[in-house]
């Protein structure tokens, strides 16, 4: 492995072909092609970047390749943020459906209390006629036993 160290050389494009063609010249194993510039349309970058005019063929072809992946994980974010959209309408839903079901236990037990109310007066009511008729008993049996008393005279 090469550690260069210094300054970063300029790269040159002319200069790695050369190479290239020189390393496949003496390995006649391997056949050259020669270099045919794209003419087939490759799928547009997107629109927030356009290439400069002053970059290499091979750094458009680099710089395309990562804005896609960049792209296409952006795209996957959005989708995640879709799922999370769900999940706040699903949260909404249950959350009127608890505020629902919190005014019905509310009136459920305002209903309770009121029944509540109703059988406290009634059977205090009911107390109060036992007593009275209790008192009525006790007061017709004493003016009973009193003229069976007059009458034993």
């Amino acid at each position: 492995m090469r550690v260069q160290t210094g300054a970063v050389k300029h790269f040159d494009a002319n200069r790695l072909e050369g190479e290239v063609r020189d390393a496949v010249q003496q390995h006649p194993h391997i056949q050259a092609l020669d270099f045919v510039p794209r003419t087939t349309l490759a799928p547009p970058v997107p629109d927030y970047v356009s290439h400069r005019d002053d970059v290499s063929e091979i750094g458009k072809l680099s710089a395309e390749a990562i804005v896609k992946e960049y792209e296409e994980t952006a795209k996957e974010i959005e989708t995640m943020g879709d799922v999370v959209r769900e999940m706040v309408q699903r949260c909404e839903q249950l959350t009127a459906s608890a505020s629902a079901m919190l005014k019905d236990i509310k009136t459920t037990a305002a209903r309770y209390r009121k029944e509540g109310k109703r059988m406290f007066t009634e059977i205090e009511s009911c107390s109060s006629a036992t007593d009275e008729v209790r008192r009525l008993c006790e007061t017709f049996r004493d003016k009973l036993a009193a003229r069976e008393s007059e009458a034993s005279k």
